[in-house]
């Protein structure tokens, strides 16, 4: 299933990504059956567990048997939101592919590296990001999102995937020089609207194996990253099973999973081409869609 937040008008909207387009929750009445208990959002979907799915794939199925095409939503005409809008935490691993922590020439952590973003970072598919500006070094890093579905708290690395819900691309972007204005990350990560997340937040169970996805990066159309979750030092159930250790997880946590090789960064210095006005940058991997979004320069 590939859930999607929309807005329309003052509202934002819980949707479901069809073959024939994309299906509102909010309308609970198809034919002649209502479906008084329906997420209206994701945060309901994500608390309401699997009776909240359940309920949604009996409403997409009930959908899919009428001749409404009323009903279905053209994604081209849709404002996307985060697919996960209001998480508690956005925790981040950095250096979390081999050939990243190559390219960056740090060595491979014994341990996941972790910093964290706020809520003022996310944004939504098709969403312009500004630049702020006296950031020069703008860099993108695709990466796979984790997105947490029900409480987790000291669990076993092999029952961690049971916790997920989904799944999501998301874009680390990275100002530099402002990254490494201190030994502390945080002010180069957690500029407005430098987590783009989406378009899709995509089940668990339609993804499988979350180390198995081909995870690409095109800035105006170039092939920059191209690599696979198999690289990943610390695999996502790792990942979920360590930090559950330290802090319960709860339902729309997300986490990023790292970047593979190909950030700017790791270019030599003379080829480094930072992201400016106008650049447009899509994260795809498999099974999650494609993330786009422009860049934009922020004028004082």
């Amino acid at each position: 299933m590939k859930i999607v937040t929309f807005h329309t008008g003052s509202d934002w909207q819980l949707g479901v990504k069809t073959e024939r387009g994309v299906l509102s929750t909010a309308n609970t009445t198809v034919g002649d059956t209502d479906h008084p208990k329906l997420p209206q959002t994701v945060r309901q979907y994500l608390d309401g567990g699997e009776a909240a799915h359940r309920q949604l794939a009996n409403y997409i199925q009930a959908a899919e048997k009428t001749g409404e095409d009323e009903l279905f939503l053209q994604e081209a005409s849709l404002h996307f939101g985060p697919c996960v809008p209001d998480p508690g935490k956005i925790i981040c691993v950095g250096l979390n592919y081999r050939k990243h922590a190559e390219e960056s020439n740090m060595p491979v952590p014994p341990y996941p590296v972790l910093f964290n973003k706020y809520i003022n970072t996310l944004a939504g598919h098709g969403e312009e990001i500004f630049l702020p500006p006296d950031a020069k070094q703008v860099d993108y890093e695709a990466e796979l999102a984790i997105v947490i579905g029900r409480q987790a708290k000291r669990v076993a690395r092999e029952a961690a995937l049971n916790y997920v819900a989904g799944y999501c691309n998301a874009n680390d972007l990275s100002a530099r020089d402002l990254q490494f204005r201190t030994n502390q990350w945080l002010l180069g990560k957690c500029c407005d609207g430098f987590s783009p997340i989406g378009p899709y937040l995509v089940t668990a169970d339609e993804v499988g194996d979350p180390n198995q996805l081909e995870i690409k990066t095109f800035v105006n159309g170039e092939l920059r990253q191209h690599s696979h979750t198999s690289d990943m030092i610390f695999h996502c159930d790792q990942i979920v099973s360590y930090l559950s250790h330290y802090m319960t997880l709860e339902p729309g946590d997300v986490i990023l999973t790292g970047t593979p090789e190909g950030v700017i960064m790791g270019y030599p210095k003379e080829k480094q081409v930072w992201l400016k006005d106008g650049d447009e940058v899509t994260i795809e991997i498999e099974k999650l869609g494609k993330l786009t979004n422009r860049m934009r320069e922020e004028r004082l």
